[in-house]
C-alpha cells in the first residue's frame, strides 16, 4: 500500500521524549512549524505516567537537581515556559539521597558547604578527601560550558571525558568506605564500572548538590506543558505515528509511518537510539564506518522496577531518596545475576505527600540485565504468557525481601504492585535491551560512543541521552545543543540569558 503524503512542515521529530519535545517547543518559540512523531499511544518517553489501581506512576523522571531560580537547570527550562508553571517540591536539604551500606546510613546533603559537614559528622577524619571532591565538582562543570549558560571554548571538557571514575575516586586517598558513600547513588548513572569516565558523576552529582527537587503531581505536566507549546504555535504531537522508513528527498526528507502516512520536512531531529534510526534510514543516509561503529557500541543496563499502591497512611513519606546495598558493599552491584541478585535498591515515594504526612505509593528500582529475560525478547508487552508472569513475581518477592531489610513491616503496607523488566523499558522507550541510560561512555575511548548532534547528512540531527548526558539536566543540554545548530548557539544561548 502506497503511504499518504500529508503536509509538509519545517521541522519533523523522531520520538517525544525530553530531548524531542523541548527541541520542539524550542524551534516553535522561533517560529518553525513542528511535527512530533511519536510511536507509542502516550507522548512522553521516560517522561510517561501511567496508572494502576488507581494510583499515577511516573516511569523515568525522579527527581531533577539545579532547579533554583539562578541555576543552570531552571533557566534553560525557562525559556521554553516550564520553569515558572510547573509544580515542584524541594528535597531534604540534610540528606536528598541517603547511602545504606546494610544497617549503616549516610547523607548526601543539599549545598556544598552543607554536602561536606554532613559527610564529616561521618568522616571526622576525611576533611581534605572531600574538600577535594567538592573541588573537582566545581572544576569540571566549569569545564563544560553550556552547563554555566556559556558558549564552547576549544575543548576543556577533555579532560574529564578521559578521566576514570574509578580512578578518581581512588585518587582520593582515602578510606573505602567514603570511596563508596561518595559514589553511593551511582543508580543515576548505571553503575560504576572501569569505563565509567568521571564527567558524568561529577556533573550528575553536582547539580543533586546544588539542588534537588521532587515534581509535585508527576512528570506528565513537562508533556502537557511542552506539547501546547508546540500546538499553541501550529505544530503538532502525533501519537500511534511509528516511523519505519527515512528517506533523503529533493528539499529535505520524508517519514513514512506503519499507518501509512508519509511526512514531509526540511530538517529532520532523530529524538531516538541511534541504532534505531540507522535501522529505517536509506542505507545511503550514513557512511558503512559510521553504521559499523555505531551498532558495534554497549549500551548501559536495564532495570527491574516495582511500582506499589500503599494502603492509606501506612508508610511514611520520604523526602529524600533511599540507595541501598547489601552488606557486600556497592562493587559490582550493577553486574548481579543470579543467586546474588538484587544487591541494591533505590527507593523513594513520590510527591505529594498526604496531609497526614503520609505516601501514597511507592517506587523499587534495581539494575536488571537484558540476558534475564532473553526467554521472551521476541514477545510484546501483554503477550508475554504465564511463565513470564511468574518471572516477574518471583523477581519482585526477591527485591521485596531486599527492600524488607530496611524496611522490614514493607509488605504491609502494600494494598497492590505491578512491576516493569528490560523488556517493558525497550517497548516504551525504544531503547535496545531497555538500557537505562542509552549508550555507554568509555573514558578510555571517549570519541567512540560520541554522537554529535549534528550529522553528515545536512538538514539532519540527532537528540536525546545519546548526543551529550543523560538525566533531565545532560538531556536539556543536549537539545539546546542541537537547536543551537539550526539557529545558532550564540542567538539561542543569548536568548536563554535575556529569558531570566
Amino acid at each position: 500500500m502506497n503511504a499518504t503524503v500529508q503536509e509538509t512542515d519545517d521541522v519533523i521529530i523522531i520520538g517525544s521524549g525530553l530531548g524531542g519535545l523541548l527541541c520542539g517547543a524550542i524551534l516553535s518559540k522561533e517560529g518553525m512549524k513542528v511535527r512530533v512523531l511519536e510511536k507509542n499511544s502516550e507522548p512522553g518517553g521516560c517522561l510517561q505516567s501511567f496508572r494502576f489501581h488507581g494510583t499515577l506512576f511516573d516511569t523515568g523522571l525522579h527527581y531533577v537537581g539545579s532547579f533554583l531560580p539562578d541555576q543552570p537547570l531552571y533557566r534553560y527550562w525557562n525559556y521554553p515556559g516550564l520553569s515558572g508553571n510547573l509544580r515542584m517540591e524541594r528535597m531534604n536539604g540534610d540528606g536528598f539521597d541517603r547511602i545504606c551500606l546494610g544497617d549503616r546510613e549516610y547523607s548526601l546533603a543539599q549545598g556544598m558547604d552543607n554536602f561536606r559537614d554532613q559527610l564529616l559528622a561521618s568522616f571526622p577524619g576525611e576533611p581534605e578527601a572531600l574538600n577535594r571532591y567538592i573541588r573537582t565538582l566545581t572544576e569540571a562543570v566549569k569545564a563544560f560550558p553550556m552547563y554555566n549558560l556559556e558558549l564552547p571554548d576549544g575543548h576543556p571538557e577533555e579532560a574529564y571525558r578521559s578521566m576514570g571514575a574509578l580512578d578518581f575516586y581512588r585518587s582520593l586517598g582515602t578510606q573505602d568506605l567514603l570511596r563508596e558513600v561518595l559514589s553511593g547513588n551511582q543508580f543515576l548513572y548505571g553503575g560504576l564500572t572501569d569505563t565509567t569516565p568521571f564527567h558524568i558523576p561529577a556533573l550528575i552529582n553536582h547539580s543533586f548538590i546544588s539542588s534537588a527537587f521532587r515534581l509535585s503531581g508527576g512528570s506528565r505536566q513537562i508533556i502537557e506543558l511542552l506539547s501546547d507549546k508546540i500546538s499553541s504555535a501550529g505544530g503538532s504531537v502525533g501519537v500511534g505515528q511509528e516511523v519505519v522508513q527515512v528517506n533523503r528527498e529533493k528539499n529535505g526528507f520524508s517519514c513514512t509511518t506503519a499507518n501509512h502516512n508519509k511526512f514531509i520536512s526540511e530538517i529532520l531531529i532523530a529524538d531516538i537510539h541511534p541504532v534505531n534510526l540507522i535501522n529505517i534510514t536509506d542505507p545511503s543516509l550514513f557512511t558503512p564506518a559510521f553504521r559499523h561503529r555505531v551498532s558495534g557500541l554497549k549500551n548501559t543496563v536495564s532495570s527491574f522496577t516495582l511500582y506499589l499502591s500503599l494502603k492509606e497512611n501506612s508508610f511514611p513519606y520520604l523526602d529524600y531518596n533511599v540507595h541501598y546495598y547489601s552488606g557486600k558493599g556497592t562493587a559490582g552491584a550493577s553486574v548481579a545475576e543470579g543467586r546474588g541478585w538484587p544487591a541494591h535498591f533505590m527507593l523513594y515515594t513520590p510527591a505529594p505527600r498526604t496531609e497526614a504526612g503520609f505516601a501514597g505509593s511507592l517506587v523499587v528500582m534495581t539494575w536488571m540485565k537484558e540476558e534475564e529475560t532473553a526467554a521472551w525478547k521476541d514477545t510484546r508487552t501483554g503477550d508475554r504468557g504465564d511463565s513470564y508472569s511468574r518471572f516477574k513475581q518471583e523477581r519482585s518477592e526477591k527485591l521485596l525481601d531486599l527492600v524488607a531489610r530496611k524496611f522490614p513491616r514493607i509488605r504491609e503496607s502494600i494494598a497492590c504492585m505491578t512491576a516493569a523488566t528490560p523488556l517493558t523499558w525497550r517497548d516504551y522507550t525504544g531503547t535496545p535491551g531497555g538500557s537505562l541510560y542509552g549508550l555507554e561512555k568509555d573514558w578510555h575511548d571517549p570519541t567512540r560512543s560520541l554522537i554529535l548532534p549534528r550529522t553528515r547528512v545536512p538538514g539532519l540531527y540527532f537528540t536525546g541521552q545519546n548526543t551529550n548526558l543523560h538525566g533531565a539536566l545532560g538531556v536539556t543540554l543536549g537539545a539546546y545543543l542541537t537547536c543551537g545548530e539550526i539557529l545558532g548557539l550564540e542567538y539561542l544561548i543569548k536568548k536563554v540569558r535575556d529569558a531570566d
